[in-house]
């Protein structure tokens, strides 16, 4: 075991603070957390701490919240820590190479996916939208680019095709802790085996956008139920029924293979749910909510709407604006 390092720690979300938790419980000292500067949050708009700073705070580390990295004066203060390495995960903020040039052991980052796959904004999103069969966490020396530095660690994890994005957030959130002590004893003792990226095998994870929420029941039902599943809790699959755009929470696959009816054609409702013609196959809707409403499962949906069980009932097959 190598003397405890010094360490600058940074991130913003509910993601990072797994990462931040297990280096408070390592022998290692955080000397700094780097966060975003509190944002307004909920219906009375209040500046919100993020979770990185609650758990910093409650741990008792210094909080520096710049609203970049750029400026020569922050960049003097990060070096005044005199940290060993500095650790990143999903933090929000490109590091300038003076940064990542500042800590004695460089700049490392926790990232959700299995690079070169899925570099960017929302790789756990891309993931289940794509159908990948595997996903993972991969910990990499950071670079000027954006995340095509050399790969430390990987550790990998089945999706499983009902796995919406919040789950398999939750996993993924944990799954690196080990490998992330290791790669920093690794690099303390100049053991560490960077692997350089294969770019023809990298792809860009776009950020998610609320104009990507919407169904297209002509699509295949597996395309269907994986944007459902990547969308929730964020922004959530939509769908229009009659007047109303339902949010889409929760679905299943019940039949691949059918085309009997019109894409969008509610075929049936029972306790389960809803049961959807798309361009091939049917869905069961699980979980959704009507515009002003809770989200609910959809057997209470169907409950409050009798009308839903007649004939000649479904969904609006394009896409709504």
């Amino acid at each position: 075991m190598p003397d405890p390092l010094k360490i600058i720690f940074a991130g913003t979300p509910e993601f990072s603070v797994p990462s931040l938790q297990t280096l408070i419980e390592s022998p290692h000292e955080i000397v700094a957390v780097y966060t975003q500067p509190d944002r307004p949050a909920g219906r009375g708009r209040k500046l919100a701490a993020s979770p990185i700073k609650q758990c910093a705070n409650e741990a008792g580390i210094p909080v520096v919240q710049p609203e970049n990295l750029k400026d020569e004066s922050i960049q003097q203060q990060l070096a005044s820590y005199g940290a060993d390495i500095m650790v990143v995960v999903a933090y929000g903020q490109l590091l300038p190479p003076a940064v990542l040039a500042t800590p004695r052991l460089g700049c490392i980052n926790v990232h959700a996916s299995l690079l070169p796959r899925w570099r960017g904004a929302a790789p756990i999103q891309r993931a289940i939208i794509a159908g990948d069969a595997e996903t993972g966490v991969t910990i990499m020396q950071m670079a000027k680019g954006l995340d095509t530095g050399d790969m430390l660690a990987k550790v990998a994890i089945p999706i499983d095709p009902n796995e919406t994005a919040a789950e398999l957030h939750d996993r993924l959130a944990t799954l690196g802790n080990g490998a992330l002590i290791d790669v920093i004893e690794q690099l303390a003792n100049n053991t560490a085996k960077p692997q350089v990226q294969n770019e023809s095998n990298a792809c860009y994870a776009s950020k998610l956008s609320k104009a990507e929420a919407p169904l297209d029941w002509s699509a295949p039902v597996e395309a269907c139920q994986r944007q459902i599943s990547a969308f929730n809790p964020f922004p959530v699959a939509t769908a229009q029924l009659g007047e109303e755009i339902l949010r889409i929470w929760r679905s299943k696959i019940i039949q691949r293979d059918s085309a009997a009816y019109q894409p969008g054609a509610i075929i049936g409702v029972d306790k389960q749910g809803i049961k959807v013609q798309t361009g091939e196959g049917i869905l069961m809707i699980l979980e959704c909510q009507a515009p002003g409403k809770k989200r609910m499962s959809a057997a209470d949906f169907v409950n409050a709407r009798p009308d839903l069980r007649e004939p000649g009932n479904g969904f609006v097959v394009e896409k709504s604006p």
